[in-house]
């Protein structure tokens, strides 16, 4: 059963804590089983690849790994800080995302 992870793909965040604290990125990918998220340009790893037809000559190639959803919080670029979410319902029966602190909707 997958669990609820408060983060969403293309949410903007920022690493709270860990080796890439204070990193503002992009969420790529959600895996909810694991409550993971993988951020842009945060926690890089070097991965080493044998050559394949897509990639002929392998090497060493860097890409991003996942890391826990509690340690990325949303970032409102209203009130241009990391936040903590709330949800409600909008009055045509919509479920929206908002920030706390300013009380901006943060789903389009």
């Amino acid at each position: 059963m997958a669990s609820k992870v408060h983060v969403k793909k293309g949410d903007t965040v920022l690493v709270i804590t860990g080796k890439d604290a204070g990193k503002k990125g992009k969420v790529l990918t959600v895996i909810p089983s694991q409550k993971r998220v993988i951020v842009e340009g945060v926690n890089i790893i070097k991965r080493h690849t044998k050559p394949t037809q897509k990639m002929p000559q392998g090497g060493i190639v860097e890409k991003e790994a996942a890391i826990s959803s509690s340690n990325v919080m949303l970032f409102c670029s209203k009130c241009n800080n990391p936040t903590r979410i709330a949800r409600k319902i909008l009055s045509d029966g919509k479920k929206v995302r908002y920030c706390k602190k300013c009380g901006e909707v943060l789903d389009k």
